[in-house]
């Protein structure tokens, strides 16, 4: 496992993190407690340190797996979690990214953890409610209070991210270093705005959903009592799937890894989150870092799953409109 400096920061991270929303089976379908410590040994001996959670992952018992794996080594480990989702549905603030539910979304991680700060802590969803100066304002009291080392932002939209940043910058605050999204090869959306956003503000991005819940491994590509239960997988998926197959016969590796290894080369800012529910999945997926993709294998997954960038980027790159812009110069200016 090499690593990667998290954003615009000095802090080491693994290039993969390791997700942990499957530790714990309170939600009926994750990893018991001896299956999730199997699952973080094989990822710690693996080189890994970043550790991803939530303090609604399996109603904090992924948080408090987390706590007792770490007890011992604390400072060795870079645990991110998350606020922002409801804890008690009836209650108005008990959920949002307003101030009070940041600080008592909190103070619960830190007890579930048996930590006395958090590594990186996400907003988790933008509420579309709270100003964004409450947000970043109270982020930065954390920080100054030592509970927090470092701030993200999760499932927002790219404008969001750009204004929170430009405010924090502007009044000397804490400021987003790490912005955590879906993206896939059946899920490339992100190209748009959102890592492009995160380029330019110098700003890490962690890919979730990197296997689209398991459809772009081709299990549902042929007949199975698997694909007769996963009625949603669409042909677009399954054409995918059917070329990472064939890219992962070349390569001589699984479709995991070869679905890992795209995320992982598409730009130095990403970094993948790989999670899973038996210690034997993710040492599948571990299998990626033994190798890499070449720039035409790439390609090669590239072209069935073509992405519109819409308006503005696809109106501003057209020849016509470069035309209009640069006249006759655009070839000659070296960028």
């Amino acid at each position: 496992m090499r690593y990667k400096l998290l954003g615009k920061s000095g802090l080491r991270v693994s290039e993969l993190c390791l997700g942990t929303m499957t530790f714990g089976n309170d939600w009926g379908w994750g990893a018991e407690k001896d299956e999730s410590k199997k699952i973080f040994d094989l990822f710690v001996g693996a080189g890994g340190n970043f550790i991803d959670t939530s303090n609604n992952y399996t109603n904090g018992t992924s948080e408090k797996f987390i706590g007792e794996f770490i007890k011992n080594d604390r400072d060795s480990f870079v645990i991110a979690t998350k606020y922002t989702l409801s804890e008690r549905k009836t209650d108005p603030n008990f959920g949002g990214n307003h101030r009070k539910n940041l600080m008592r979304s909190v103070e619960g991680s830190l007890q579930r953890l048996d930590t006395d700060h958090i590594d990186l802590l996400y907003l988790h969803m933008w509420d579309y409610v709270t100003p964004v100066e409450e947000v970043m304002r109270s982020l930065d009291d954390l920080v100054r209070a030592g509970k927090v080392l470092y701030v993200g932002i999760s499932d927002t939209p790219a404008w969001v991210v750009s204004q929170a940043n430009t405010i924090a910058d502007l009044r000397g605050w804490s400021r987003f270093i790490a912005y955590q999204g879906e993206y896939s090869l059946a899920s490339r959306t992100p190209e748009r705005d959102i890592i492009p956003m995160t380029q330019a503000m110098d700003m890490s991005f962690l890919a979730w959903g990197i296997l689209e819940g398991g459809e772009l491994t081709g299990k549902y590509n042929s007949p199975s009592d698997e694909q007769r239960r996963s009625k949603d997988t669409n042909e677009r998926i399954k054409k995918i799937a059917s070329v990472l197959m064939d890219v992962a016969t070349e390569t001589q590796h699984t479709p995991s890894q070869v679905a890992v290894n795209w995320v992982r080369q598409k730009s130095p800012n990403v970094i993948p989150i790989v999670g899973a529910r038996s210690e034997k999945h993710l040492k599948d997926n571990l299998g990626c870092l033994d190798f890499e993709l070449t720039q035409e294998q790439i390609q090669h997954l590239n072209d069935p799953s073509p992405i519109d960038l819409g308006f503005p980027h696809s109106f501003l790159s057209s020849d016509h409109i470069r035309d209009l812009i640069f006249g006759e110069t655009f070839s000659k200016i070296m960028n």
